[in-house]
């Protein structure tokens, strides 16, 4: 048999198993008592929701990649990739539109094979638990403008480095990770506005005393803004966030209508100090670093097997690796996947790091630790979030530190002790 291909199967395997592992630990780190920190903010009843949410998603993620994972399996074995290939090639259109059609129908199928499991998630699981808010026109919409970004923007960007690995020689990987570099930065720019507003509405914060108190705390920060922004998360959920985007003159704090809600000024003035921090701290400048570094050993490895016959012969397809190497791209990612999941273990530890250091920056700045905390218990109450998640599973998979985590380090920090608070209903 194909080394290549009983390497890809193995790690499939691999794969299936280890998230098998981490959701059966995590299932059984479950505690129904409620967490010292979160008495008198749970009820019982609630807390109760939380993990019954937790092991109905957890067990929906397992159900899922039970289903897919021998399919994607049996795909492979039984010639699935030649027979797409096959298609493709029928088609003539050369090397690049052979390519695009190629992945274009790979990835139809697994939008179609994936379709299922998301209306249920949608319209079914976070219906059960009242999250869902998201109309059945919009989750088409939501559908349709994806796949036309998709065929637009990535058909593009698959364009671009399939000309450069057919043209540029032993050089096709430098220029294919710096064009996808130069690409990543402008749609950094771009994207807040001209694509985001595609599947939400994003309306300046109206003035008040929220706005006022955000503008006064990023004039004091020296921290320019081109807006601060109200979107309608509501449109499609309960859950709640907020986030910084943009760089430049283009900066911009964005706060779910679903947030503006359901927290107080100082609350939200806290939640902003924290994203503010990010910034502040350089912390998406080293997490852009990173991920520019991460893909440029991408493209370095994946030009060390680009050109071997065995890995395209792993899928059935024969032939010289350079008039389909369209496919090897695909197949390369198969082979990626341990890599990708160590630099995402990476990723994750400074991604919490990160974390801690902007709680640390929101505290020591906006001076006030409660009402950090306060948001910190709210928006876990109001988005059934896990307190107790396995260590395990933090350590493989969490870009953000458990709250309880937060909270302790938040009051060893401002030196506090954990206050009374009024029953969560």
């Amino acid at each position: 048999m194909n080394t290549y291909l009983i390497i890809i199967l193995a790690l499939i395997v691999f794969n299936y198993v280890l998230d098998l592992v981490l959701n059966r630990l995590n299932l059984s780190h479950i505690s129904s008592d409620i967490p010292d920190e979160f008495q008198g903010v749970y009820d019982a009843d609630k807390y109760d929701e939380s993990q019954r949410y937790l092991k109905d998603t957890t067990r929906f993620d397992q159900v899922s990649s039970t289903i897919q994972t021998p399919i994607q399996i049996a795909f492979i074995v039984l010639g699935g990739f030649a027979l797409v290939d096959g298609w493709a090639q029928a088609a003539g259109f050369g090397l690049i539109g052979t390519g695009l059609v190629f992945a274009g129908i790979l990835a139809l199928l697994s939008q179609v094979l994936s379709l299922p499991f998301s209306i249920y998630s949608t319209f079914v699981l976070e219906e059960k638990y009242g999250f869902n808010k998201t109309t059945p026109k919009t989750f088409i919409m939501d559908l349709i403008k994806g796949l036309l970004l998709m065929v637009i923007i990535g058909g593009l960007v698959f364009s671009f480095i399939l000309w450069f690995f057919d043209s540029a020689g032993d050089r096709a990987w430098w220029y294919s990770w710096a064009a996808l570099t130069v690409f990543q930065l402008v749609l950094m720019y771009v994207a807040p506005q001209w694509i985001m507003p595609l599947f939400n509405k994003f309306t300046p914060l109206e003035d008040g005393d929220l706005k006022s108190a955000i503008e006064e705390y990023a004039e004091k920060e020296e921290f320019s803004l081109q807006g601060i922004f109200k979107m309608d998360g509501s449109k499609r959920s309960t859950k709640s966030n907020a986030y910084f985007t943009g760089f430049g003159k283009m900066r911009r704090i964005v706060l779910f209508d679903t947030l503006i809600e359901k927290h107080s000024v100082a609350e939200l003035v806290s939640v902003l100090a924290h994203e503010v921090g990010h910034y502040k701290l350089k912390h998406i400048t080293k997490m852009v670093v990173t991920s520019i570094l991460s893909t440029g050993l991408m493209f370095y490895i994946l030009n060390l097997f680009i050109s071997k016959p065995g890995l395209y012969e792993a899928f059935g397809l024969t032939g010289e690796p350079s008039t389909m190497i369209y496919a090897g791209f695909i197949f390369f990612g198969f082979l990626y996947s341990p890599i990708s999941l160590i630099l995402g273990i990476f990723g994750n530890i400074l991604s919490r790091k990160h974390e801690f250091e902007a709680d640390a920056y929101a505290v020591n700045t906006a001076n006030e630790p409660e009402s950090m905390i306060a948001a910190l218990k709210t928006l876990s109450v109001d988005n059934l979030s896990n307190l107790t998640p396995h260590p395990l599973l933090v350590f493989m998979e969490y870009s953000h530190p458990p709250v309880l985590e937060r909270i302790k380090a938040i009051r060893k920090l401002a030196g506090s002790s954990p206050a009374p608070a009024e029953v969560t209903s």
